[in-house]
């Protein structure tokens, strides 16, 4: 998304944020995806890491800790500021489409982010060990669960955000980031009436794997334990008639009707140079 906002314009980019990853730390509301884009459109992100704030520091997680509560996802100080303010907004009825607004505005950022939905929408993974919620199995228990099925709880009640379908009726391009599919994608994907109006739009989708492995994540693990080829071609199979080109990189086969280009937007010095070429390669 960073690439994109550098290369088009942060104005003329609108970013739809999965929630399934959503859960209740220490009473604190979290958004993790749509938080992991706030912090990077903003500037703030762990690059490293890929997530949480660059310099962060951890007393209040440290003392939560010594006084008996889980600290098993991590929260830095500053990172707990901000969920302390959506929470509130939270609580007071606010949606969370507004509240991202406002943290947005406040930070800086120029892109519009929406969530998918305002409504409760949960991962859920299926192990050998039984259900967990996403959070569980892939921070708690480290992703070690080889992952049987997923399902998305709340999805078929929820309805999309208000701006969201617009946004893609509106949009000229749209682009499926290099994100793990099952998690991170399909939960967007299975907020009603999202799918009905991308099937009218030119929709790319950049592939989350390059040389058959996730630059981040369990993805190339998740493919082979549901049944799937850790692969382009796989990848293209999974999004099927949705997608009309699967962007891969160099060396990488892309599937039929594919395009070739630099994919890999890990490094924020060259980011504008990834989103400038995909544009190119897309458009």
């Amino acid at each position: 998304m960073d690439s994109l906002a550098r290369a088009a314009g942060a104005e003329g980019v609108t970013a739809i944020g999965n929630v399934g990853d959503d859960l209740e730390v220490l009473g604190l509301h979290v958004s993790p995806d749509l938080d992991t884009v706030l912090y990077t459109l903003a500037g703030l992100l762990d690059e490293e890491r890929g997530w949480g704030v660059r310099d962060e520091t951890y007393g209040a997680l440290a003392m939560a800790g010594e006084l008996g509560a889980e600290t098993w996802f991590t929260l830095g100080d500053r990172d707990i500021g901000l969920h302390l303010v959506r929470t509130r907004w939270l609580r007071e009825g606010i949606p969370l489409s507004e509240a991202t607004s406002r943290l947005a505005q406040a930070l800086g950022v120029r892109v519009r982010l929406l969530p998918a939905t305002d409504d409760p929408l949960r991962t859920k993974i299926e192990t050998d060990s039984g259900e967990l919620d996403f959070q569980e199995w892939f921070v708690g228990r480290g992703h070690r669960d080889a992952v049987r099925g997923i399902r998305f709880a709340g999805a078929e009640g929820a309805t999309p955000a208000p701006g969201v379908l617009e946004t893609i009726e509106e949009a000229e391009l749209i682009v499926i980031a290099p994100s793990n599919p099952f998690v991170s994608i399909f939960p967007i994907l299975g907020v009603p009436g999202v799918q009905e109006v991308l099937r009218g739009k030119r929709v790319a989708a950049i592939s989350p794997l390059v040389g058959g492995k996730a630059l981040r994540g369990p993805l190339a693990e998740m493919m082979e334990s549901l049944g799937h080829e850790p692969s382009a071609a796989g990848i293209a199979a999974l999004y099927g008639d949705l997608v009309d080109v699967v962007v891969v990189a160099p060396g990488d086969e892309p599937p039929r009707g594919g395009v070739t280009s630099d994919i890999v937007m890990v490094d924020p010095l060259t980011r504008e140079e990834v989103g400038r070429k995909l544009l190119e390669a897309l458009l």
